[in-house]
């Protein structure tokens, strides 16, 4: 496969990519899920001090802590990396 062009390179440096953040997972029976009302809890497989995972589509690239963000933005929820997960190099 050709090399791409550098100025392509540069427009897809640019593309924004969405993470999603999973901080664990609950594994309700379908009867359960239907008997959920507000303020209902549900249990994750994980602890609170465990690592959240960072997914870009289902690839996992890596780990890190949850924290709180202070000053300006307070109240809002951020991620410090702990963990970068290998990547595929391109062969």
């Amino acid at each position: 496969m050709p090399e791409p062009m550098p100025e392509a390179k540069s427009a897809l440096s640019r593309v924004p990519v969405e993470i999603t953040i999973s901080v664990g997972r609950a594994h309700p029976t379908v009867s359960e899920l239907l008997t959920l009302k507000r303020d209902a809890v549900l249990v994750l497989d994980r602890g609170v001090s465990d690592p959240a995972e960072l997914y870009a589509g289902d690839r996992l690239i890596g780990r890190g802590q949850l924290e709180e963000i202070d000053g300006e933005g307070s109240g809002r929820l951020a991620v410090r990396l702990t963990e970068v997960t290998e990547t595929d190099s391109p062969s």
